[in-house]
């Protein structure tokens, strides 16, 4: 496929010779997010929710905005199911502390995948011991895929909450959410899905998924750091005691009482990251007007040309699928001899952006038999070229690690 620049979207790409493949961990932005949040301390900065003028109105204008833009981004059914958090982190430890602290007791079972990252495991871990329920694994194979008798084994009748990614950040598979979805409603217990991975990349509805809690953050995304989201169904978000308290989530406070605010602000104490919310509400819009058809298709092209050069270099080995389609763009992959931190050093030195380390999945890491990876990573701002300076540098790896080949 003939495929645009997109790269002149991007002022640190555009003006950095960098060949970034790192975008799973954080996105580039494109001018019209740098500039739109920029704009927005230039027009509109003060408080929102809170100053009785003109400005204030602006802010929260703004910021409400940007909530009705994330909800039909995902297609939440209302702005109330909408939570602006600081990151995906944020999010899940929302729902790890408010409705996991207060609804899971001893003897519930709370599932997770062995491909989670930290942030979708530890909180749980931590629910567990403060309530006695037990965190239980849903197993997969080395390709990432989850088998059916796998999904029957983990889940019981003491199933009481599920917590999945959507698309693995070591293998870049899918997991079976809707059938997850399925087995999670027959035995009562809530979903919860990380949807980090998923969101920059491919459509997500909440409603089709029929999840109950949605997390994902915003830089991922193209957006500014520190704005994330959480979306919650609002029956659950509604029995839910506050995450954080002090301003702005109190409808009233007196010597001897407390009214909370109604949802979403309930959830949302002390002021807010307007501006990157404004970002956030930018950047959907960026790639909602170029469609996840073409990234997709982008993406799926690169990915294969990573993965096809990577195969005929020796000494190579790719973690997860043999097909590359199966990957959403990310490749995990090691070198015979060679330590993945040295790796990415010999390709930052080649001007080349790669991820190294366990990639805050220790547990998947474990159960691949590989204590780190490097990881490429690709968004449709890559290019052919930018593919082909990454595998050239790969090929030169074990030679310049003194193996002489």
């Amino acid at each position: 496929m003939q495929m645009k620049n997109f790269k002149e979207d991007f002022p640190l790409l555009r003006e950095n010779p960098v060949v970034y493949l790192d975008s799973a961990a954080t996105a580039q932005r494109p001018e019209s997010v740098i500039n739109l949040e920029m704009e927005f301390y230039k027009k509109c900065n003060a408080n929102p929710l809170r100053g009785l003028y003109d400005l204030g109105f602006k802010a929260t204008e703004c910021y409400e905005q940007s909530r009705e833009t994330v909800r039909k981004f995902i297609n939440a059914r209302s702005e109330r199911e909408i939570i602006f958090t600081r990151n995906a982190t944020e999010s899940l430890n929302l729902v790890a502390y408010s409705y996991g602290m207060n609804f899971l007791k001893k003897g519930d079972e709370i599932l997770v995948t062995v491909m989670e990252h930290h942030s979708n495991q530890l909180p749980w871990r931590v629910v567990a011991e403060k309530t006695g329920a037990a965190v239980k694994y849903i197993e997969c194979n080395p390709d990432g895929t989850i088998t059916e008798e796998q999904l029957k084994q983990a889940f019981s009748e003491r199933t009481r909450l599920v917590t999945v990614t959507h698309i693995s950040n070591v293998l870049g598979c899918k997991t079976p959410i809707k059938r997850i979805t399925e087995l999670a409603k027959e035995c009562g217990a809530v979903v919860v899905l990380d949807a980090s991975q998923s969101v920059p990349h491919i459509p997500v509805d909440v409603q089709s998924l029929d999840v109950d809690f949605l997390a994902f953050s915003g830089h991922k995304l193209m957006a500014p750091f520190g704005i994330g989201v959480l979306y919650g169904r609002e029956s659950l978000l509604e029995k839910m005691p506050p995450f954080l308290t002090g301003g702005e989530m109190i409808d009233s406070v007196t010597r001897d009482k407390v009214i909370y605010s109604d949802l979403p602000h309930k959830f949302e104490a002390g002021t807010v990251n307007a501006a990157g919310a404004w970002g956030l509400k930018t950047a959907i819009e960026y790639i909602q007007n170029i469609g996840f058809d073409t990234i997709g298709g982008i993406e799926e092209e690169l990915t294969k040309r990573a993965f096809d050069g990577l195969m005929k270099i020796p000494h190579i080995n790719i973690q997860g699928s043999n097909n590359p389609k199966e990957h959403c763009g990310i490749i995990s992959f090691t070198i015979d001899g060679v330590h993945p931190h040295d790796v990415s050093s010999i390709l930052d030195a080649d001007g080349i952006a790669v991820r190294a380390g366990h990639h805050c999945a220790q547990p998947l890491m474990e159960f691949l038999g590989v204590p780190s990876t490097t990881r490429a990573s690709i968004y449709f701002y890559n290019t052919k070229d930018d593919i082909d300076a990454f595998l050239n540098s790969v090929s030169s790896v074990r030679r310049r690690m003194g193996y002489g080949e």
